[in-house]
This record gives C-alpha cells, structure tokens and sequence, in this order.
C-alpha cells in the first residue's frame, strides 16, 4: 500500500508498454521481502512460456494476509528491480494507481486496457491450493491461462486442491506450455523445474531485505 507521504514513481504506477501480439506474464505479489526464489521463477518462466515480457507486479497488500508487517511500496518495488535482472523483466505497482484491490480486478483491468496481447497468469503451486478462496477465482481461470510453478512441498499436493478439480477438463500437458499463453481459457500447466527453498516469511523472521 502507499504509506501517507510515501512518494512511489509515476511510471511504476502505469501498466508497461508492450505491443500487440506479445506474449506477457503476470508475476504478482507482494514480495515482502522479493529474494531468488522469485527470480527464479521469473526467469523460468521466460524460458518455458517463451514469453516476450513479465511482468513483476509489486501489490498494495494481500487480501488474504496480515499486512501490518508490509514493507512501504517503494521499497518493495526497489527491491524488486534488484532481483528483476532480465531486461524482459517489467517491474510494476499498476494496481495501486488504479486502485485495484484483487487479482480478478487486475486481470479484468489489463484485458480490457492492452487488447491484442497474449496474457498467461502465474502462481506457485502453493497458492493454487488456496486459489478457491481468492475472489471470483473461477472468472480469474475463466479469462487467462494459468501457469502453476512447482514449488518445494507442493508437487504433488496441489492436484488436491479445488481449483485443479475444478478445472482438471482444462490442464495442459507442460510440453505445451510454450503455447499456453495463446490458448483460449480456462487452461493451465503446471511447470516443474528447479526449486527455492527461500521464504519471504522467513526473511523476514530473520530480519533479512532479501538476497538478490
């Protein structure tokens, strides 16, 4: 969230420019503190999905969390641009100039905004078993490809999760997810590939900004 008098740049309060027919990852999150782990992700995202940009979309706060441990916005997205190594990396906070609050929100904003491009959203396979529980979570899957990203103590347990039952007439096998980004939704994989033990729980708990 923007702090009272905390001053947070005009650009990164704008959506990225990007041209039609691009292929473009949406990376949200909090990233109190970002670290490795998420630019691991980013860039094996890059790779898989063969996407022209992501981008590393800095939120105002997690409904679901307790946000009184939030690092300010700023210091977040600076943060961030330190672990956002590859130049296709776009970090953003477009949510908080718009005022937008959930990631049904977010993904109806840049659909309508940035017509002609191709948008695959990104999750931990951590988050997808908690997936059910974020708003309008069925219309998310409904309006752009997921990707789902292994993440350590995750791998096979996710397929429990609501989401995947739900949607389980929609998974992709991963040899096609160079082409999710261009498949008519719902659809979703689930990527396997290297792993990071890092927490931004446990960073913190330690007193850690992140490595990065």
């Amino acid at each position: 969230m923007i702090q009272r008098g905390e001053e947070v740049a005009a650009k990164f309060l704008r959506m990225p420019y990007v041209e039609k027919g691009m292929a473009v990852g949406l990376f949200g999150g909090s990233f109190n503190p970002p670290h490795g782990g998420h630019t691991l992700v980013a860039e094996t995202a890059l790779r898989r999905l063969r996407l022209d940009q992501l981008w590393w979309i800095v939120t105002p706060g997690n409904p679901l969390k307790d946000n009184s441990a939030l690092l300010p916005l700023a210091e977040r997205i600076s943060l961030s641009e330190r672990c956002a190594r590859d130049p296709r990396i776009k970090v953003t906070a477009f949510e908080a100039g718009h005022r937008v609050r959930y990631t049904a929100d977010t993904v109806e904003l840049v659909l309508s905004r940035k017509r002609g491009v191709h948008f695959v959203w990104m999750m931990g396979a951590d988050s997808m078993q908690t997936f059910h529980r974020w708003e309008r979570w069925r219309e998310i899957a409904r309006s752009v490809p997921i990707a789902v990203f292994d993440r350590p103590g995750s791998t096979s347990s996710f397929l429990s999760s609501t989401m995947a039952k739900a949607f389980a007439h929609a998974r992709v096998d991963e040899s096609d997810a160079p082409l999710l980004a261009r498949m008519q939704p719902p659809a979703w994989t689930f990527v396997h590939g290297p792993r990071s033990s890092l927490s931004s729980t446990q960073l913190r708990a330690d007193g850690e900004k992140g490595p990065c």
